[in-house]
């Protein structure tokens, strides 16, 4: 039924202009403004992201968003060197940079999870 459907995903935000530099200039994807004023959030695979402003906004206390890298070292440096927080769980299951590290490959890969500024959860993940 809906297998030729340009589908796309969305979440909310408190704060329209915030998420757009968040996401445009702190972690550098291209973001556009759509005909609602909404953003269009452009990513490498060419998926759009649909983020609205929704005034009663409560944070996804969940991962709405995963980055892929090769190298999470290199991503959460540049993360923490544009004053992104990534350690946001206060556990022994990650290290002092917010960095889980599975002692086994079947446990997962490494992940480390953030927050954009209206606290929706965010991951990078080694790919």
């Amino acid at each position: 039924m809906f297998a030729d459907s340009p589908a796309f995903s969305g979440f909310s935000v408190d704060d329209i202009d915030e998420a757009r530099t968040f996401y445009g200039e702190t972690l550098g994807l291209r973001v556009e403004a759509n005909s609602m004023g909404f953003l269009n959030v452009h990513l490498a695979n060419g998926g759009v992201i649909l983020i609205y402003p929704k005034q009663d906004h409560v944070p996804a206390t969940y991962t709405v968003l995963t980055f892929p890298v090769t190298d999470i070292d290199a991503a959460v440096t540049e993360l923490n060197a544009k004053g992104v927080v990534t350690k946001i769980y206060d556990d022994d299951n990650t290290d002092e940079r917010g960095i889980a590290r599975p002692p086994k490959p079947e446990y997962g890969p490494p992940i480390c999870w953030f927050r954009d500024p209206a606290g929706n959860v965010l991951s990078v993940l080694v790919d």
